[in-house]
């Protein structure tokens, strides 16, 4: 596990939490924990619980469905947000592509978080509609 004000220095340097101060990015660092996966090791799997809402710190992680890598995500992007918020089992697998490090809330702890965090909330909502757009887009 990380020391606490590496964890910090991370959170800082992520757009996810640009818009905290110094004090919150010390708060959050302090009240979660740092997971640490191996390559090929996988997080969430299809049709189980999800277990958190995770914000990678380094890394890449994949995204499966049915077998077929539908996305892979890197430092700053995060995963599990779905299955926590919806409260249904994940509907992909996902898994450490490289030696992931990530921020992992709790599933159970995501809701308040995102409530005393607004802003983070926001900057998630972005990034959700990013995402659907992509998988929306008509190809030409």
């Amino acid at each position: 596990m990380a020391e606490r004000p590496d964890i910090a220095e991370r959170l800082a340097s992520l757009s996810l939490f640009a818009d905290l101060t110094p004090a919150q990015i010390e708060s959050i660092a302090h009240r979660f924990d740092e997971e640490v996966f191996s390559e090929g090791q996988r997080i969430l799997r299809t049709g189980l619980s999800g277990s958190g809402l995770f914000v990678i710190f380094e890394g890449d992680a994949v995204i499966r469905i049915d077998g077929i890598e539908r996305a892979r995500f890197g430092p700053g992007e995060f995963f599990g947000e779905i299955s926590v918020l919806t409260g249904a089992p994940p509907n992909a697998d996902v898994e450490a592509a490289t030696l992931l490090r990530c921020l992992e809330i709790p599933g159970p702890e995501v809701e308040p978080f995102l409530v005393q965090y607004p802003r983070v909330m926001f900057r998630m909502l972005q990034a959700e509609a990013r995402r659907l757009r992509i998988t929306t887009e008509w190809k030409t």
